[in-house]
């Protein structure tokens, strides 16, 4: 009797010794795998920073030749160096020293903001003399072509970043143009017109920043000359004379706008056309002709 629970205790410490050389095997062959996957990011972390090193490199060599500044030209070379010294101790440095590697990709991101400032820097002396104006142009187009891996790694990004900005514009819709006489009445002939009430609706945009918002009005006779220009906007990247403006309270949902614009200059038939401009764009347009 004693033989057999032996034995049964015997089998049963030898299997659960299986089962743990089996468990410690599994986890060492995980920890093997997680290890692997590890080196293979950091590896490819590195390789990353290695080619972006070697473009910083390509940069300040360009900035260089760009410029005539002896001080600004000691800094630059000086600058130059510290990437060297980095790439260099990158180039040492093993796949599998993940702690080395992070401190490198924090002294990568000081490197880019450095040499930003400095390519600003190489930019506001040349516009004050046309021909090294002339030499910056071809700086920034090999500037542009030795950064167009790295471009190409943000494009996605930044057509996300404009279909966002463009569906939080406003819009205007439903634009309509009302030529009155002193009474306020439908004027029928031009020379009865002492004003236009211009009517329109801004869209329901969920998108759209809230708060107080600046919408101008701009009406265009038939000559193509701002009716009764009072002060000017910003459109765009330029500034356009305007008729009328408004203030609205915009909350995100639809509201129907007038605006009036007095006519205090000869206008004479045909068509007047206006447009709604807010946040430097146009959100709506719309005319009427007026024959007589």
């Amino acid at each position: 009797m004693n033989k057999k629970v032996f034995a049964i205790g015997a089998a049963v410490l030898g299997a659960l010794l299986i089962a743990g050389l089996v468990y410690l095997g599994l986890n060492l062959r995980q920890e093997r795998q997680e290890k692997a996957e590890l080196e293979a990011l950091a590896a490819m972390d590195k390789r990353e920073m290695e080619n972006e090193y070697k473009e910083f490199a390509l940069q300040y060599d360009e900035l260089k030749r760009s410029i005539r500044n002896d001080s600004l030209l000691q800094r630059l070379t000086e600058e130059e160096q510290k990437v060297s010294d980095l790439r260099e101790e990158l180039r040492r440095t093993k796949s599998n020293d993940a702690r080395e590697i992070q401190r490198l990709k924090k002294e990568l991101a000081t490197v880019r903001a450095v040499l930003r400032s400095y390519v600003l820097q190489v930019d506001s002396l040349n516009r004050l003399n046309e021909s090294l104006h002339r030499e910056n142009e071809a700086v920034r187009q090999q500037y542009q072509a030795a950064t167009e891996q790295v471009s190409a790694l943000n494009s996605e990004k930044q057509n996300l970043t404009e279909k966002v900005a463009i569906a939080a514009q406003l819009d205007a819709t439903a634009v309509s143009i009302l030529p009155q006489n002193k009474r306020g009445k439908d004027a029928k002939r031009v020379k009865d017109i002492t004003r236009f009430t211009v009517a329109f609706t801004i869209s329901k945009n969920i998108t759209a920043q809230t708060g107080e918002r600046h919408v101008y009005v701009r009406l265009l006779k038939p000559n193509g000359e701002v009716l009764s220009q009072q002060g000017s906007a910003a459109f765009e990247n330029t500034s356009v004379g305007i008729s009328a403006q408004r203030v609205i309270e915009y909350t995100g949902e639809e509201q129907r706008v007038t605006v009036y614009v007095p006519v205090n200059e000869y206008i004479g038939a045909g068509t007047f056309r206006v447009q709604i401009i807010a946040d430097k764009h146009l959100i709506g347009s719309g005319s009427i002709t007026i024959d007589k």
